[in-house]
């Protein structure tokens, strides 16, 4: 058994883990680091993911305060025509290795552990085991321990579906599409998606574009989902414009809305939000981000299930709850129900710093790579929990169209802490990961008069404000009816 002396102990290498490591690394010049993860490479759940996976939002803002993820340009071709870029799958991993071997390595401040998994801890000693080896690795914390996994980030690759699967069905995830070459002489003559999140809109998308015609796809949406209008959320500096628009949009939808359902639709009528269907009033939302060109493949599918939750698939035949419907003999069904964040996890929030251990959970929604680095400035800035604490109170994960309204106060609230702080307030203003606060510095330092329009935000979010906070809070008490057990979500 070896053992080593850290400061600070970071269980993850994923998204969240180094976004808090490369800060860290800059706050506090003098501290140790040591991070395991189960991985063999850094990356986290991105290793696990389906190869033609790319970010939903744009690239300016993911990654880790240090270095740039993707050019600063904007795609040409393609459903995001016109826009910012999407990191692809591999662009990803990539820029993590890089950032691992080039940078925190490097460093001199930062032990790695791959193929790692953390077993336990006491009074600053914990234990990690090697996953390939058995050997037990101890290490004493100086100070603090990291855990980068409360998001437990599921993945159709490491995914256990929640239906059965009959003997000789034709059954795949979508990591598995891009090896169908493989089978010319025995290609499916139909295709079923089962599941109506991203992961499923991803795949419905490459089958598209990889030549299935849309006649020859079938798709269970249990429920249809509102999605943001990517073309809004491009990077702040280069359309700031929009961003006003997309802020502007959701405060005024808010206040005017009397419930989820009813500021979902006034977003959809301003094109802040997109739906699939436009005959189907959707039920979920998980933040997902669609540019309109995806939307307009997306409806050329026009096979849509939406009896229930699959719970048996076999040859020729589908399964429901209350009924079945065929199929051909062949068909492939591909499984994209994972998701994202466990419904278990999103109850089990906790103060991100309690004593030895902190826990990194959002600050704001959807902002992962974000919140983490916002914890690791906290951590070097301030001196005591309770102060750290008050700055960041972990945001509600919600799911729903009914619960959203209550993440939107919590943001809104959130800024105004963080904002009104000035330590944070001018971090904020150099952190890349931050979506507004470089550009607005670069247009401050230029002189832009794009700033005279965005001044007018302020006057806008206060004057809904009532309305929002009165709306927000309605959702909430839904979004904690929801959590309890043995209601189900």
């Amino acid at each position: 058994m070896s053992s080593h002396e850290t400061d600070y102990l970071i269980i993850g290498a994923g998204a969240v883990g180094l976004a808090f490591a490369d800060t860290l690394l800059d706050e506090d010049p003098d501290c140790h680091i040591t991070i395991v993860d189960k991985h063999a490479k850094p990356g986290g759940h991105w290793n696990d993911a389906y190869p033609f996976v790319a970010l939903h939002q744009p690239s300016a803002t993911y990654g880790v305060n240090s270095m740039e993820l993707c050019p600063d340009r904007r795609d040409s071709s393609g459903h995001n025509e016109g826009m910012f870029p999407l990191a692809p799958h591999a662009e990803i991993l990539s820029y993590y290795s890089k950032l691992m071997n080039d940078r925190l390595i490097p460093s001199g401040r930062i032990t790695y552990h791959p193929l790692t998994e953390y077993v336990r801890g006491h009074d600053g000693v914990h234990t990690a085991r090697g996953i390939l080896s058995g050997e037990e690795i101890t290490i004493e914390t100086r100070r603090k321990l990291v855990d980068g996994t409360w998001f437990q980030t599921s993945v159709p690759a490491t995914h256990t579906p929640g239906f059965e699967i009959a003997e000789n069905t034709r059954f795949a995830i979508p990591g598995d599409l891009p090896s169908l070459w493989k089978e010319t002489g025995n290609l499916p003559r139909h295709y079923v998606i089962i599941g109506g999140g991203k992961t499923a809109m991803d795949t419905a998308v490459w089958l598209l574009e990889a030549g299935i015609k849309p006649e020859t796809i079938g798709w269970v949406r249990p429920r249809d989902s509102w999605m943001f209008n990517r073309k809004l959320l491009q990077p702040a500096y280069h359309e700031i414009e929009g961003l006003i628009k997309f802020q502007t949009d959701l405060v005024e939808a808010a206040n005017a809305a009397q419930d989820g359902d009813e500021l979902f639709a006034e977003l959809g009528r301003r094109g802040t939000m997109l739906r699939i269907d436009e005959n189907v009033t959707p039920r979920m939302f998980h933040f997902a981000v669609i540019s309109q060109g995806e939307i307009d493949l997306l409806q050329q599918i026009t096979e849509v299930y939406r009896q229930g939750h699959v719970t048996r698939i076999e040859p020729g035949r589908m399964h429901f709850a209350q009924e079945s419907v065929g199929l051909p003999e062949d068909t492939l069904f591909i499984d994209c129900t994972a998701t994202a964040v466990p419904f278990e996890v999103r109850d089990n929030q906790r103060p991100f710093f309690d004593g030895d251990t902190i826990t990194l959970q959002l600050v704001q929604v959807p902002f992962v790579p974000y919140s983490a680095a916002l914890a690791a400035f906290l951590e070097a800035n301030f001196e005591s929990d309770a102060e750290k604490n008050a700055l960041c109170q972990p945001a509600p994960l919600t799911d729903s169209t009914a619960t959203y309204p209550y993440a939107v106060m919590a943001n809104l609230m959130s800024t105004a802490i963080l904002s009104a702080n000035d330590k944070v307030s001018a971090w904020n203003a150099k952190s890349r990961l931050h979506p507004v606060g470089p550009a607005v510095a670069r247009m401050m330092q230029e002189g832009d008069p794009r700033l005279a329009k965005l001044a007018t935000i302020g006057g806008t979010i206060k004057a809904n404000m009532p309305g929002v906070i009165r709306l927000g809070m309605a959702a909430k008490a839904i979004h904690e009816q929801e959590r309890e057990p043995g209601v189900a979500a």
